[in-house]
């Protein structure tokens, strides 16, 4: 596949460890330096935390919006909260119940925040229930927490070698021209709210058991992520790679897409998987079989190389 323009291999590896949201992540590992290393099952660790609750597993989880991208763009920092709530919460094989919501700053800024949680929330059919909101003159402010219910949670707990890697993406839409999110709110419109509730539906049927939402990261960043618990490692085939046409694959590769998932499979499972997708209109296919080697490498026809060696680092630090 072309590379657009990233010349080799080489200079790609070098993109994807040094993306703003890559070298954000190692933050994370204060919480192991406050807490220790903790449970990967219970949190922290994965996209959302464990709570055993009577029998059920809910999964929790929140979102804090960069304070430049509330005050720049307030109606799409609201949507993103939802977004980036409802995104983690599926990783974790929930069906998503419910989401709160802070927010602080000017009357008007708070009104744009609030119109852009509603039509998230409606869109992806989760009310939002409550939350706090402050009106101030400062620097304006947002943080969302979204609650669901598992009844077969994916975890990186049980990502393990041998297992196949699949993305599961939208390729339809288009790349923001101000930094690299990829929406398809349009194309996808109130389906969005289906899509994300198919991977509860493929934990529940054991055709997965792992699964990270592509984010800030990007793809390979939040494939490192989800392979960090066990030291795992894979080699994504660009050369298979889902891309949506006229986007160059390093910026794909970079970029926050609005649906995108990588799963872990057992192999006797992979055709499931990818018919629970490619049935409404999705784009499913496997890139890779996770190995033992702790090595987050791509190939094409020309080689390969390695962009992260988790026997000998970590992206978050929490493994300390």
């Amino acid at each position: 596949m072309p590379l657009g323009d990233i010349h080799d291999l080489e200079e790609l590896a070098h993109r994807l460890r040094s993306l703003p949201g890559v070298v954000a992540k190692s933050s994370i590992g204060v919480v192991a330096e406050v807490f220790g290393g903790g449970d990967w099952w219970a949190g922290p660790g994965d996209d959302g935390a464990v709570v055993h609750d009577r029998g059920r597993d809910l999964i929790v989880g929140g979102e804090a919006m960069l304070p430049a991208f509330v005050e720049r763009d307030p109606y799409g920092a609201g949507v993103a909260a939802v977004l980036a709530n409802i995104n983690d919460l599926a990783a974790m094989g929930a069906r998503p119940l419910a989401i709160v919501d802070t927010v602080t700053g000017p009357r008007d800024v708070v009104k744009g925040i609030l119109e852009g949680l509603k039509w998230a929330g409606e869109v992806y059919g989760v009310p939002i229930v409550g939350g706090h909101t402050t009106e101030t003159d400062g620097p304006p402010t947002l943080s969302a927490f979204g609650l669901g219910v598992a009844e077969s949670v994916l975890s990186a707990t049980h990502a393990a070698p041998g297992q196949s890697l699949i993305l599961a993406c939208c390729l339809d839409g288009r790349m923001r021209s101000d930094f690299l999110f990829f929406p398809s709110f349009d194309e996808r419109g109130e389906r969005l709210a289906g899509d994300v509730r198919t991977l509860a539906a493929v934990a529940e049927q054991g055709a997965a058991v792992a699964a990270k939402d592509v984010s800030m990261a990007g793809m390979i960043g939040s494939l490192a992520m989800l392979l960090e618990a066990h030291r795992l490692g894979v080699e994504v085939d660009l050369d298979v790679l889902p891309v949506p046409a006229g986007v160059p694959v390093g910026d794909w590769l970079s970029c926050f897409p609005c649906f995108a998932f990588l799963l872990a499979t057992p192999p006797e499972k992979e055709a499931e998987c990818v018919e629970a997708f490619t049935s409404r209109g999705l784009t499913a296919r496997r890139i890779g079989t996770l190995d033992d080697t702790g090595e987050v490498r791509v190939a094409d026809a020309s080689g390969s190389v390695v962009v992260f060696d988790l026997k000998r680092e970590s992206v978050t630090r929490l493994d300390r």
